[in-house]
């Protein structure tokens, strides 16, 4: 088959390029790398100005047609407002054979549903039947909801041929939606949840330590909206309770790859508390065999299909569950080396970009 895929995200589609050209196909990037994460691609989107952004995606158009399949990152697959996006959706529409659209992060659906059904026990929008709203989340939702990329969003998803879903949390509310079709059948039809596709990286080998080495990142614009600022307080309050068996280092709006170097010398990781499941942080950390505190819930095993391997360590939104589960690992020492071992076992049985891709593959074939 011939592929495009529009846009990126934490290398989602750069990874899943490289096991479709393992399979034989012909596949083509084209995106800005994810901005300052510059991860790889065929053909560079990168907005340097309006006025020249508008003339290279004009000077482009010729190469986006002619594909068997082309995959959107996101509805908001081009860096425009989203009035502008849809003469340019329904461009690719109308000179390819099919359009996927992809739900791996912030879009109408996600907010919309999350805002009125409250579908899960918390989510960014809800703690239990508390709503939740950090200003991050309310300017995320000023964003999607009343707005053209509700209307984009909810065109691509009544018009497109299949929807693939990243997690648990974007799969649900495309599957709770009420939005039909052109074909007059609901949108969760032709929805598909695929895990991310992911490249095993080397594996942590950190010599046991008789201290619990617990790492956490903070983002300033984003701490209480990722609950990073609960984590850290429990963090330095267990700290305070057990001196002399955990150290802790914070790193706040660090470059990326000292980022990287430094979770590499850590057994644990404390990564989001208001999801259900690991996103690209936690698969990472999770990969290299550093235990995750994080999301871990069994409707998230359950749609994976996972029942036997289940290392990631489950936090609830609250202190209270943060302090118990990084204490527990303070505590049992014992429990670590098998629990490392598992993390990358689970990352191994459910996310290798092989095996996801061939997901993918059935998926485009069928359509």
């Amino acid at each position: 088959m011939k592929i495009l895929l529009i846009g990126e995200y934490s290398g989602v589609h750069c990874t899943l390029a490289e096991g479709l050209r393992e399979l034989g196909h012909q596949v083509t990037v084209i995106s800005d790398g994810d901005t300052w994460k510059d991860y790889p691609r065929d053909i560079d989107l990168t907005r340097k100005g309006r006025v020249a952004y508008l003339w290279k995606l004009i000077r482009l158009l010729p190469r986006m047609r002619g594909f068997d399949i082309v995959q959107l990152i996101n509805p908001m697959f081009v860096d425009l407002k989203g009035e502008r996006v849809f003469p340019l959706y329904n461009y690719l529409r109308k000179h390819n054979k099919k359009v996927v659209l992809s739900a791996l992060g912030d879009d109408y659906y996600y907010y919309f549903i999350n805002k009125t059904l409250k579908p899960m026990r918390y989510s960014d929008c809800n703690n239990g039947a508390e709503e939740r709203y950090t200003p991050y989340a309310k300017a995320k939702l000023d964003n999607w909801v009343g707005t053209a990329r509700e209307c984009l969003n909810r065109h691509i998803a009544r018009t497109c041929d299949a929807i693939i879903a990243g997690t648990y949390e974007y799969w649900l509310p495309y599957n709770l939606s009420s939005d039909c079709g052109e074909d007059g059948k609901p949108i969760r039809e032709r929805l598909h949840l695929v895990p991310f596709p992911f490249k095993l990286p080397e594996e942590n080998s950190l010599a046991p330590s008789e201290k619990l080495r617990v790492f956490i990142g903070i983002s300033r614009t984003r701490s209480e909206y990722k609950g990073t600022d609960i984590m850290l307080r429990a963090a330095k309050d267990i700290m305070a309770k057990h001196p002399g068996r955990m150290e802790l280092t914070v790193v706040e709006n660090i470059p990326y790859k000292e980022y990287m170097n430094m979770m590499d010398n850590s057994d644990v990781m404390l990564d989001q508390l208001y999801s259900y499941g690991p996103g690209m942080n936690a698969l990472l950390t999770l990969s290299k065999g550093i235990i995750t505190l994080t999301g871990g819930e069994p409707e998230h095993y359950d749609i994976m299909g996972e029942t036997l391997c289940r290392p990631i360590i489950n936090v609830l939104p609250c202190y209270e569950s943060v302090f118990t589960q990084l204490e527990n690992l303070v505590l049992h020492p014992e429990s670590i080396a098998a629990l490392k071992r598992n993390c990358r076992e689970y990352v191994m049985r459910n996310y290798d970009f092989r095996k996801v891709t061939r997901q993918y593959e059935a998926i485009y074939n069928s359509l």
